[in-house]
């Protein structure tokens, strides 16, 4: 469970960005139930599969290796989690946006099922920090012999955090159209900063694994 616990702070690096900002603008178009519905199921899908596959990938790997070989297995597989945290933290830095979102979100507004569920597959499956993200915690997990159902719990507070805009819609009503647009431009300034201080947390426990192997 301590493994779980470690890494499900990480869910925040998953949507901290323009995932969170897409949820927004499909939170209040037009048919916002079934887009905020149909991005929901995308995010699912993609965060689901990229976790189990790393999760799979370094189960396969350790098993081929042996418990003999198992603490160089170890030692190899979190300097690779340490590096794709640093890459992690780089990428956020320097995507940051410190202006208005890009000219794309705003077709959002008039979006379709079809292309809300197809935007949270590639936001949450395709997008660099989020690919890196989940491949960090499903080896992570894998690493630790955790059980593959932990994945599960990471999964879920990704989507739940993911599905808060419309969360706000079906409990304010009309007045989470005045909120929403002010907590996207805050999340749209400020939410990589977030991002890199769990990635900078979890890249100090990173290195104490290192040092302590």
């Amino acid at each position: 469970m301590p493994g779980l616990l470690t890494v499900l702070p990480l869910a925040i690096v998953m949507v901290a960005g323009p995932q969170i900002i897409s949820a927004i603008f499909l939170a209040t178009s037009e048919s916002w139930q079934k887009n905020s519905a149909a991005f929901l199921a995308g995010v699912l899908i993609a965060v689901t599969v990229v976790v189990t596959v790393a999760y799979v990938v370094v189960r396969i790997v350790f098993d081929a290796a042996g418990a003999s070989n198992e603490t160089t297995s170890r030692q190899w597989l979190d300097g690779a989690i340490l590096l794709l945290l640093v890459v992690a933290a780089i990428h956020k830095y320097l995507t940051r946006k410190t202006s208005k979102p890009p000219s794309w979100m705003g077709k959002l507004e008039e979006a379709t099922p079809k292309m809300s569920f197809r935007l949270g597959a590639l936001l949450l499956g395709l997008f660099p920090t989020d690919i890196i993200t989940s491949v960090v915690v499903g080896s992570s997990l894998a690493r630790d012999s955790d059980p593959w159902w932990y994945c599960l719990p990471f999964v879920l507070l990704t989507l739940c955090l993911v599905a808060l805009p419309v969360l706000f819609v079906l409990l304010l009503g009309k007045r989470a159209a005045v909120i929403l647009p002010k907590v996207r431009d805050w999340m749209n300034t400020n939410s990589w900063i977030v991002s890199e201080v769990v990635i900078v947390f979890f890249i100090a426990l990173e290195i104490k694994n290192l040092v302590g192997s």
